[in-house]
């Protein structure tokens, strides 16, 4: 590999935290997941899966999977026939949020066509930014 100002151990240390996200939240459906939780406060499996179209049953499992095993969602079990399992943000999570609709808000600013109309309201948003 060629070296690069990136290279530099000085200019890695500095990307330290972006990096660490990076791990920790990588993966195609993660923001998706979260932002989900996020806005509809209560998520259960069936209904993250109807929402993301194009994500498989196994794939949706282990992203979240791992996103409580790094502390950003609460999976609740109900012991009912069926099973009943829901999802809510953590503490961590939740503090995770106005990032979340920063970004959302960024990409429909810059990366949605012109003609895009949002299903979120502004009213939306600042609640949802005001939920902690």
């Amino acid at each position: 590999m060629t070296d690069n100002k990136f290279r530099k151990r000085e200019v890695m240390a500095r990307c330290v935290p972006m990096n660490t996200l990076q791990a920790v939240l990588s993966g195609k459906w993660k923001f998706l997941i979260l932002w989900y939780i996020a806005f509809y406060k209560v998520q259960r499996f069936g209904e993250l899966l109807r929402r993301m179209d194009g994500i498989t049953q196994s794939t949706l499992t282990k992203q979240l999977r791992e996103l409580e095993d790094d502390g950003f969602i609460h999976r609740e079990i109900y012991k009912e026939i069926p099973p009943k399992v829901e999802y809510t943000l953590t503490e961590l999570g939740k503090s995770f949020v106005p990032v979340l609709t920063q970004m959302m808000i960024w990409s429909q600013t810059h990366l949605c066509l012109p003609d895009y109309v949002s299903p979120y309201t502004e009213e939306q948003i600042k609640e949802l930014l005001n939920q902690e």
